[in-house]
């Protein structure tokens, strides 16, 4: 493959997903929520792309020439496979609280699983692929979500503020001991507790949390959901874990081991080519609750928002650690055109708004691209050239130097 293509993306229709956003997108009916379009090679739903007049998925174009699609160091350094996997994501309803593994963990928690036969699709199935998921959210819209674990002192000061008498063995043990050693166990405690006494601990906490609603967001976020999933220890969350606030264009960073979740709103999300989720509440998804406790990192402390800078060429980069993917952005006006540098490897991006042209300048071939469409740019398309009036979210490989060795 060498040269600049429209992708065709599988949407997956969660029910926690917008009815609106997507749909108006990319022109579909609006009804059905929709959660989130992929834009990638993962497996199990993989783009589509048009070559030699027929439509192939992405992840077997890319094996019939990993090096022309990838570039050669990003197909060397990733066994000839796309690295990332792109999504638009659509919160209408809070998500799971989540967490995902690291490398290590994947590859052993898969192997596992696959000695044991449990089938790929099983909805007990913890590990569906042998890879981490380290992630990066950039908001689209006001975007609210939880991420990693509050400092102790704030946790019980929430919780005591809840009145839980159900939780006071809990607590003073966490005060004796407010360290990461002490957290798990406080965590622990809550996530192994009987049914009769979660229902009644999330029932006092909804309650008394509608009566703080207007004291701290993290009252008025155990309230709403335990209206979602009554009886679920996950409605707590709000206290244990960060509130984290994002506007458009900020953007948040999820290694291995933090628990998170996302509660509502619109973003772009970039991660390593990955479907591994353990969930720890607010579903009625399978929660393996030892498997959890053991990828869970419970270190405690605020939330830093992922540092981006503006480059020459009037993109906006979202710095991470990641190996696997890089995130900008950047827009084009009439009187504005953006020009790719030469040493570049794959590239996905999508279209926001408007519409703009993408010139391929080694072959002199334009393609028109609006609102919603997305292309993958080959590495063997030396350098390219977008004019129009248009936004773009692009991703990409980081270059080779800030890769480890």
């Amino acid at each position: 493959m060498d040269r600049i293509a429209i992708l065709k993306n599988p949407v997956q229709e969660y029910a926690w997903g917008s009815r609106t956003y997507i749909q108006n997108l990319i022109g579909k009916p609006e009804g059905r929520p929709m959660a989130e379009l992929w834009m990638g090679a993962h497996p199990r739903a993989p783009s589509s792309v048009r070559t030699d007049g027929k439509w192939q998925s992405l992840d077997r174009v890319i094996s019939q020439d990993p090096e022309a699609v990838l570039g050669k160091h990003v197909a060397e350094r990733f066994g000839g496979e796309l690295p990332f996997l792109f999504k638009i994501l659509a919160a209408e309803k809070p998500l799971s609280i989540q967490v995902h593994p690291d490398l290590a963990q994947a590859k052993l928690g898969f192997e596992k699983e696959n000695r044991r036969n449990v089938p790929l699709d099983a909805p007990e199935r913890n590990y569906r692929d042998a890879n981490h998921k380290p992630e990066i959210l950039c908001a689209l819209t006001p975007f609210e979500g939880l991420k990693g674990f509050r400092d102790t002192e704030e946790i019980l000061r929430l919780i005591d503020r809840l009145c839980l008498k159900g939780l006071r063995d809990e607590c003073t043990l966490l005060r004796k001991h407010p360290d990461s050693h002490g957290l798990k166990s406080f965590f622990s405690a809550i996530m192994h507790m009987d049914n009769a006494r979660r229902e009644k601990i999330t029932a006092e906490a909804a309650e008394n949390a509608e009566k703080l609603a207007g004291e701290d967001p993290a009252f008025h976020w155990i309230a709403m959901l335990y209206t979602e999933y009554p009886g679920d220890i996950g409605i707590l969350s709000p206290a244990l874990l960060n509130l984290v606030m994002l506007q458009p264009e900020e953007a948040i960073y999820l290694p291995a081991g933090e628990l998170h979740a996302y509660l509502r709103g619109l973003g772009i999300e970039l991660m390593a080519n990955s479907d591994n989720v353990l969930r720890g509440g607010l579903t009625p998804k399978h929660i393996d609750v030892s498997e959890l406790l053991s990828i869970v990192v419970f270190r405690t402390g605020g939330v830093r928002k992922v540092p981006k800078i503006t480059d020459d060429a009037g993109q906006t980069i979202y710095e991470t650690p990641a190996e696997e993917f890089l995130l900008s952005s950047f827009s084009v006006r009439e009187n504005s055109a953006f020009t790719s540098a030469s040493d570049r490897n794959v590239e996905i991006m999508i279209c926001l708004d408007g519409k703009a042209e993408i010139e391929d300048l080694g072959k002199d071939d334009v393609l028109c691209i609006t609102r919603g469409q997305s292309v993958i740019i080959p590495a063997r398309v030396s350098r390219y050239r977008i004019r129009g009036n248009a936004t773009f979210y692009r991703a990409s490989v980081p270059p080779d130097t800030r890769r480890r060795p």
